[in-house]
């Protein structure tokens, strides 16, 4: 299984593949298409993340000491955001998840291509799946 800096460098390498953000969208709008549907049950108020402008869940599960994370959203491109985020973090133990610097955000010049409040929800995001993996990780003991 790849690490999660492998995962980050291969998505580096895929949004390099293209030379203008039109075309980055559009691959992030793909992304988004191919992120498995997320069961009914976890669209919750509960699994909503604060601070995002459209409406993004999360839902994680913790198996095998390692989380599973799913998610889904109701734009086109934030949910594309959703699918980068699980494919780096989501089967990786809580301190990989906790340990990792996700700097493929800034190489593929995401954050600075979001409208602020976006940007905002991709920090909250961020921040509800390192909750988790703080909360799996207690749990563990």
């Amino acid at each position: 299984m790849m690490t999660i800096n492998e995962k980050q460098d291969q998505i580096i390498e895929e949004f390099s593949a293209f030379d203008d953000w039109m075309d980055k969208y559009s691959f992030l709008i793909e992304l988004g298409n191919e992120l498995n549907v997320l069961e009914e049950q976890h669209r919750t108020d509960q699994n909503l993340i604060d601070g995002c402008q459209s409406k993004v869940w999360l839902h994680a599960e913790l198996k095998d000491g390692k989380i599973e994370i799913q998610g889904d959203s109701d734009a086109i491109i934030v949910k594309g955001i959703v699918a980068l985020l699980l494919r780096v973090l989501s089967g990786h133990t809580p301190d990989e998840i906790l340990n990792t610097e996700l700097y493929f955000i800034d190489k593929i010049g995401l954050k600075e291509h979001l409208s602020p409040t976006r940007s905002n929800g991709l920090v909250a995001m961020v921040k509800q799946i390192r909750a988790y993996a703080l909360a799996f990780k207690v749990k563990q003991g």
